[in-house]
C-alpha cells in the first residue's frame, strides 16, 4: 500500500500546499500543479453513434469509456441518461470513477432518439419514475422538450416543443424529492423558465436560459450543464456563443452551480477551455469541473490529479496529466 504525495501549487484556489491519498509508504507523484480530481457532470458512458445517429451501447462500452475517464484524472461521473440494465449496476471499483447515474431517458413515444429510449408516455411516467428509483436512479435524467421523430428521422422543420404537461412534470419533481432523488432536464427552450419554476434540480444545454432563470436557479442552489462542446457544434454558432459569453459569467456571479460536461462529442479540458473563452476566469472555471461539482453533487473527493505545467496559463495542459490517483489507486 501506498500514501501518494503531492507538494506544490493547489488549484483552483492556487496555493502552495500538500495533498495525499491512499496509506502505506509514502511516495512523491511527479508534476507541479494539481486538482482534486476533475468531474464530468453530463456524461452517457453507454451512448455511442454510427451512420445511423447515436444509440446504446453495453457494458464493455461502458467499462471502456470508464478507462478513458480514469486515465483523464475524472474521479466523479454524473451519467444523465443510457442503457439503465448496465448504469444502474455499475459499482465503485478501484482505479474507476465513481459514477451517479440516472438510468434511462425519459420521454415520450417520436419525441426523441428512437434507439436511445424506450418511450414512456405521460400516463406512465410519475410510476416509470418511481420504478428507476427503486432500481438504484440517483438522478432521473428527463427530456423535457426534444423535435418529432417519426420513422426513425427528425421530422423536416420539426422544432424543439415540450415533450410532458407541466402539472405531469410537477408530479416527477415532487416524487423524486420526496425519495431524495434529483432531476435533471434536457432543455434548449423556454419552457426553462417553467421548468425551473417547478422545482427541476439542473438544466442540461440551456440554449435559451435567461439571466431571470439563472438568477431563480441560484437563489436555491440550482445547476447549469451548458456542454459547450454539443451546444456550439463543430461551426461555433456565432449567436448562441456572443448569448454565453454574457450568461455564464453572470451565472458564476450570481452563484449558480456552472458543470462541465462532456456529453458524447466534448472532453472536460474542453469543457473547461470553453468556459474560459466565454469569459469565465480560469480558477472558476476549474472550480466548476472539480470542488464546485464535488460540492454539487455531494462528494468528498479523494483523488489528486497532477500537471507538469500550469493549466490556469493554457487549459491544454489539462488534457495530459502527469499523474492520477482515484480514492488511493494509482492509474497513471
Amino acid at each position: 500500500m501506498t500514501i501518494w504525495v503531492f507538494r506544490g501549487t493547489v488549484l483552483p484556489e492556487g496555493t502552495e500546499g500538500e495533498l495525499t491519498a491512499g496509506t502505506g509508504e509514502p511516495s512523491t507523484l511527479p508534476g507541479r500543479f494539481a486538482l482534486p480530481g476533475l468531474v464530468d457532470a453530463h456524461c452517457h458512458l453507454t451512448v455511442t453513434v454510427d451512420d445511423d445517429g447515436p444509440l446504446l451501447g453495453g457494458p464493455d462500452l461502458a467499462q471502456q469509456r470508464l478507462a478513458e475517464l480514469a486515465q483523464a484524472g475524472i474521479g466523479l461521473v454524473r451519467d444523465v441518461g443510457g442503457e439503465r440494465s448496465v448504469t444502474l449496476r455499475l459499482t465503485e471499483s478501484d482505479g474507476h470513477p465513481i459514477v451517479q447515474a440516472a438510468g434511462r431517458f425519459f420521454a415520450p413515444e417520436n419525441r426523441y432518439f428512437p434507439r436511445m429510449h424506450q418511450a414512456v408516455p405521460e400516463t406512465e411516467l410519475v410510476s416509470a419514475v418511481e420504478q428507476e428509483i427503486d432500481d438504484g436512479a440517483r438522478w432521473i435524467k428527463l427530456i423535457a422538450d426534444f423535435p418529432t421523430f417519426a420513422d426513425g428521422q427528425r421530422v423536416p422543420g420539426s422544432s424543439s416543443t415540450p415533450t410532458y404537461p407541466e402539472e405531469t412534470v410537477a408530479a416527477v419533481v415532487e416524487l423524486a424529492h420526496r425519495r431524495g432523488v434529483r432531476v435533471a432536464a434536457h432543455c434548449n427552450t423556454p419552457i426553462a423558465s417553467a421548468l425551473i419554476a417547478l422545482g427541476v434540480d439542473s438544466i442540461e444545454h440551456g440554449r435559451s436560459l435567461t439571466a431571470a432563470d439563472l438568477d431563480t436557479l441560484a437563489a436555491r442552489g440550482g445547476a447549469w450543464t451548458p456542454t459547450l462542446g454539443a451546444m456550439l457544434g463543430p461551426d461555433r454558432d456565432r449567436e448562441i456563443s456572443a448569448r454565453l459569453r454574457e450568461l455564464l459569467p453572470y451565472a458564476i456571479e450570481q452563484g449558480a452551480h456552472v458543470l462541465t460536461g462532456s456529453d458524447v462529442v466534448s472532453s472536460v479540458p474542453a469543457e473547461i477551455a470553453g468556459l474560459v473563452e466565454h469569459g469565465v476566469p480560469v480558477e472558476a472555471a476549474l472550480r466548476a469541473a472539480s470542488s464546485s461539482a464535488h460540492d454539487y453533487l455531494g462528494v468528498e473527493s479523494r483523488d489528486i490529479v497532477t500537471y507538469s505545467d500550469d493549466p490556469r496559463e493554457n487549459p491544454a495542459t489539462l488534457r495530459n496529466p502527469a499523474a492520477v490517483v482515484l480514492r488511493g489507486t494509482r492509474v497513471r
